[in-house]
């Protein structure tokens, strides 16, 4: 399986991929650091990357840019193939965020995932204060169908940080413990082919 985007590749993720990820950058909000990859052994990151892959339920993804640079991954868990819907994840080099990577290539893998699994519904997890991610997932066609909170994994949060004042009120604080509040959005087969109908026509247009 290959899907290629305008600026995009997406194949399925090998052990070889994982290694790559030690050159992605970091991110300097300290509210994303857990999307940071910590310094790993040979054996820590064939262990990771056992860990995503394995099982009947879960699929991974690489994708590269067209300098064929691994620039992100994604993954879909939690299959249902009886229902036909699954879980996205998706996590993207700091040093490719906010150039419309993501948006593409959630886009060329719906369109996999859609018309070619001929799955129903597309679900998805997000930090309430990730209003870039939100952003991105709703150029894409997801909405937001349900909120809860969720134990957040850094409990020594700094509570002066700049970017903490920004979004505290996706914060909650209690019993001692910090929590945040996690957006659950869905998308479904015909939103889809809406959303996409509506960019090509744009593109088109432009």
């Amino acid at each position: 399986m290959e899907l290629i985007g305008k600026r995009i590749r997406i194949i399925p993720m090998e052990i070889e991929h994982a290694y790559l990820m030690r050159e992605w950058g970091v991110h300097e909000n300290p509210l994303l650091f857990d999307y940071n990859l910590p310094p790993l052994s040979d054996e820590e990151i064939e262990e990771w990357y056992h860990y995503k892959t394995r099982g009947y339920n879960r699929k991974y993804y690489s994708v590269f840019n067209k300098e064929n640079r691994l620039i992100g991954y994604m993954g879909i868990k939690y299959i249902r193939k009886i229902l036909k819907e699954s879980t996205l994840g998706i996590v993207f080099d700091p040093n490719y965020i906010n150039k419309g990577y993501g948006t593409e290539s959630i886009l060329t893998f719906l369109d996999y995932y859609f018309n070619k699994l001929n799955m129903r519904k597309m679900y998805l997890d997000v930090a309430k204060f990730n209003k870039r991610a939100i952003r991105c997932y709703e150029k894409c066609g997801f909405s937001i169908v349900n909120m809860y909170i969720d134990e957040f994994f850094d409990q020594n949060l700094d509570f002066k940080n700049p970017y903490f004042l920004k979004e505290q009120s996706s914060f909650v604080l209690k019993n001692g413990k910090v929590y945040n509040y996690i957006y659950k959005m869905k998308i479904d087969k015909n939103t889809y082919l809406k959303k996409r109908e509506e960019i090509d026509t744009k593109q088109n247009r432009d």
